[in-house]
């Protein structure tokens, strides 16, 4: 078979544009009106990893870093190593998470093409060389069309000078960027974070960026020309005054959230990184004392993950992490989408969208009491006054399991896909499609050890499209949890799930959405979730997008 070609377009940013896939003779083109699944498969032996003698991160020096201070003098930081504690195998790898906080694997994307049923029609393989995905960073790897319809997004990892684009890299995502570097990171790595564009008939073009420095990018889409990003940093070294008082602390505060990319251009530098915006939940009044919250970890509530754009506005999402608000934002006013240099982008307005949640994602008031989380994750607008969310659930396990379920209670009221409704200028919930997921049950995996069975917790990236007939339909990736070190790795599902666009209430076991659509469809009662394709042992799926279209 031949190996890709690849074409130097551009000197620097610009990697070029290369036919992805290993036979160029079979002139592969996504076939309209399908499905696009992202995935990614655990490529690693068990010698990649000796217990007890592995360093990691690869490369890293335990001891104390003197951080230069903007008032000047310094301040001590500590790095810490570890060594692995499992070996290569799979799953038992990701063991080494509870040595290594940000363990990863380095390993190969591939974009299917799918029916709208889950049939496999064609299978695009990422030159490894080029890109590659971290296993099993959950976050990763999310594909947006974009808003001409003409090609599909993602981010990855490129190496930067004299550090490898390849599979079976360790730690990779937590490493820095070759332009923001930390140096309490203890991952010495230098990666690009860098935004891939596929055209319908596989060609490949590769931006790289510095922002997202020492953590991950984790979804990009087109319009007009322009890629927005997002992704988190790691400024988990510092504290939370540090990163406040040393430069370094400015530079990762500068490399989070939302981002805006030129295609072809070489990678910005801080502080021309170009991040969109900067949300503090500082604006925000919080709901049970009536005054503003107190200053967050700064850069932290920024740790945005999924993003889309509908009617020439951007809206992003923030589902993990202990800092700042998980809830839906809109990024600049309506119909603006964000543009200009460093400063009017920095400019530009965050806000929670009316109705969403405004509570703190630690779970915890200002006073002390217990307030609810949200775990959102992949949007999807059907119109301008629907607005569908994937919830991943809280990843919380429960054991031993509570009537057969090991999702905990709060997962099990909110997660799966929630629909929201526009009335008045507020959102308001109206209810969670969930019937079919079977949240928290273990399911099994041919030839995965049976101790590691997952449990869908609830999902994570999501598109859909509406039928002359008002009935949606919805797909969405699974995601779960599980005993494993790092759920992850669990192989997840891809599902499907139609709802009428004018509900208001939840549909019923009875409801069909049998009217106007083909033989094979009559028999899917409406709200009900199909898998409509499971991943194997060692294979994970990440995103779900329409097909581009030429």
């Amino acid at each position: 078979m031949k190996k890709a070609s690849f074409a130097l377009v551009l000197p620097v940013a610009l990697i070029g544009v290369v036919r992805a896939g290993d036979d160029q003779s079979r002139g592969f083109e996504f076939k309209p009106d399908t499905l696009v699944l992202s995935r990614s498969v655990y490529v690693g032996t068990p010698s990649l990893l000796v217990p007890g003698v592995t360093l990691l991160p690869p490369g890293c020096v335990a001891g104390t870093v003197n951080v230069p201070l903007i008032a000047g003098g310094t301040t001590p930081v500590a790095v810490t190593c570890s060594t692995a504690t499992a070996d290569g195998a799979f799953p038992t790898v990701f063991n080494n998470a509870a040595a290594d906080a940000e363990f990863g694997i380095t390993s190969p994307i591939y974009l299917d093409n799918l029916s709208t049923d889950g049939d496999l029609l064609d299978s695009l393989a990422i030159p490894t060389d080029q890109i590659v995905t971290s296993f099993s960073s959950k976050s990763e790897l999310a594909v947006n069309r974009s808003v001409d319809g003409k090609s599909i997004t993602f981010m990855g990892y490129r190496g930067g000078p004299g550090f490898p684009t390849e599979v079976n890299v360790f730690d990779a995502s937590n490493a820095n960027t070759p332009g923001v570097i930390d140096p309490t990171n203890p991952a010495v790595g230098q990666y690009f974070r860098s935004v891939a564009e596929v055209d319908t008939h596989g060609n490949l073009q590769i931006t790289e960026g510095n922002a997202y420095s020492g953590d991950n990018g984790r979804a990009a889409i087109k319009d007009n020309g322009l890629y927005y990003a997002v992704g988190n940093d790691n400024s988990g070294n510092l504290s939370k005054k540090q990163t406040t008082t040393t430069f370094v602390g400015e530079e990762l505060i500068n490399s989070t959230g939302a981002e805006l990319l030129v295609p072809g251009q070489a990678p910005p530098l801080p502080p021309n990184i170009n991040k969109i915006g900067d949300f503090e939940i500082s604006q925000v009044i919080e709901p049970s004392t009536g005054v503003p919250f107190a200053f967050d970890k700064a850069g932290k509530d920024d740790n945005f993950r999924g993003l889309t754009i509908f009617n020439n506005t951007l809206y992003v999402t923030k589902g993990s992490g202990s800092n700042g608000i998980n809830t839906v934002y809109q990024v600049g006013n309506a119909g603006v989408l964000p543009s200009g240099n460093t400063q009017a982008l920095a400019a530009v307005p965050i806000t929670i969208l009316p109705g969403f949640p405004h509570t703190l994602a630690s779970g915890v008031s200002s006073t002390g009491a217990a307030t609810p989380v949200a775990f959102p994750f992949g949007i999807w607008f059907a119109d301008e006054k629907t607005l569908y969310v994937c919830d991943e659930g809280d990843g919380t396990l429960v054991t031993p399991a509570v009537n057969g379920k090991v999702a905990d209670a709060p997962t099990l009221a909110t997660a799966g896909v929630q629909k929201w409704s526009l009335a008045n200028g507020t959102w308001h919930m109206d209810y969670v499609l969930q019937n079919g997921l079977s949240i928290g049950v273990p399911y099994s995996v041919p030839n995965y050890p049976a101790a590691f069975d997952p449990a869908t917790d609830g999902c994570r990236n999501i598109t859909g499209h509406i039928g002359r007939d008002g009935i949606v339909t919805i797909y969405a990736v699974t995601s779960t949890v599980s005993t494993i070190g790092d759920q992850g790795a669990d192989p997840n599902r891809l599902v499907k799930v139609t709802d009428r666009l004018d509900a208001t209430t939840l549909p019923t076991e009875n409801s069909d959405d049998s009217k106007g659509r083909n033989d094979r469809d009559q028999h899917h009662s409406l709200g009900h979730f199909e898998t409509i394709r499971s991943a194997k042992a060692g294979e994970v799926f990440r995103g779900v997008t329409l097909a581009p279209q030429g």
